[in-house]
């Protein structure tokens, strides 16, 4: 299964560009609220028409705007994933089913049972959406799309509305959806968790302009871009210059930083996971990226602390580093030596 998009479509603040190709794979688009990325789904659905641009799902032509092709979303066998899952409430699930259903009667019977048994479904058959709990709704829905043999699933931050165990739940189901299903899906999410765990690759939308795609991985370990390094979860983040070869000046944390590899002459941030950080022992050693550091503040989250640290004896910005309890009850110093990994320090062109 193939799917190419590239189009374009005016906004109100900004006008979204997205180019990308996807071949029997999760790919995910990453972005905050609003950047354009449930937008996109849209048109792939032809819920939404772009000013520009060509879809192609499978060799087929779902929208080109130069030859006039925009198929209805009938038309598109696509299968859409609301956020709030879009049941229609006066039907019973089976009839939900059995309305997107194709072929003859007893096809469209048999596409019924069979969905609602996929799901753990069939006692619920003849309930109502408003009867059932978020988790059996979501799996009614799934089993909506799978019934009208969607050539590709699009989903629209499938868990945004759950609380944490039922997310994690149907997580977990939708993982096995996916393996079952065997084609490609498109996964729209703010939330980089979600996207590390079930994309094979992903691209950032940052005010409706995708960044380049990348593996799940690449994406993580070298986000290259200040949108894509906070929104994959990174805390600590400085406006940097290059100062010598495979130097960095840090300016908000006012530290001079050993880095590995190439330094662009057009690096403009530096970034560190909190967790990265790590405890040295000993006096402060600029030339091996450790120095001496203060402790503002200790924040004790649900499995680890927070600890709120900046260089000793100056006003720099705080840096946040994430370590177990037990390690930091080891600790417990008011001042203390870290040390800045180069291979773990990221950065960012302006």
């Amino acid at each position: 299964m193939e799917l190419d998009v590239k189009i374009e479509k005016k906004l109100r603040n900004f006008i979204l560009r997205a180019d990308f190709t996807l071949r029997d794979e999760v790919f995910a688009l990453l972005g905050a609220s609003g950047c354009g990325k449930s937008m996109t789904l849209k048109c792939i659905a032809g819920l939404e028409r772009p000013d520009r641009g060509r879809i192609v799902l499978d060799g087929r032509v779902l929208f080109d705007s130069e030859q006039g092709i925009d198929l209805s979303p009938q038309e598109r066998r696509v299968g859409y994933l609301f956020q709030n899952f879009a049941l229609f409430p006066n039907m019973t699930i089976a009839e939900n089913i059995r309305f997107v259903a194709r072929g003859t009667r007893q096809q469209c019977e048999a596409r019924v049972r069979e969905n609602l048994a996929r799901f753990d479904l069939t006692e619920l058959g003849n309930a109502y959406p408003m009867e059932l709990s978020g988790g059996q709704q979501q799996r009614a829905a799934f089993a909506r799309i799978l019934a009208s043999d969607a050539k590709i699933l699009l989903l629209d931050e499938p868990f945004s509305a759950l609380d944490h165990y039922l997310k994690w739940k149907l997580e977990l189901e939708l993982r096995e959806v996916l393996k079952s299903y065997g084609g490609a899906a498109v996964l729209v999410s703010h939330d980089r968790g979600e996207v590390y765990r079930l994309a094979d690759r992903a691209a950032v939308i940052d005010r409706g302009q995708m960044q380049p795609v990348r593996t799940r991985d690449e994406l993580f370990e070298h986000p290259d871009t200040l949108a894509a390094t906070l929104l994959t979860g990174c805390k600590n983040v400085s406006a940097a210059r290059k100062t010598a070869e495979g130097i960095v000046e840090a300016a908000d944390w006012q530290l001079s930083l050993h880095v590995s590899g190439k330094v662009s002459d057009r690096t403009a941030y530096v970034g560190l996971r909190a967790h990265f950080l790590e405890y040295r022992e000993g006096k402060e050693r600029p030339e091996e990226n450790i120095f001496r550091m203060e402790v503002t503040d200790v924040i004790e989250d649900t499995f680890s602390y927070l600890i709120m640290v900046r260089r000793a004896g100056t006003e720099a910005s705080r840096i946040r580093w994430e370590l177990p309890k037990d390690e930091w009850h080891r600790i417990e110093a008011k001042e203390l030596s870290l040390y800045f990994p180069p291979e773990k320090l990221m950065l960012m062109d302006s």
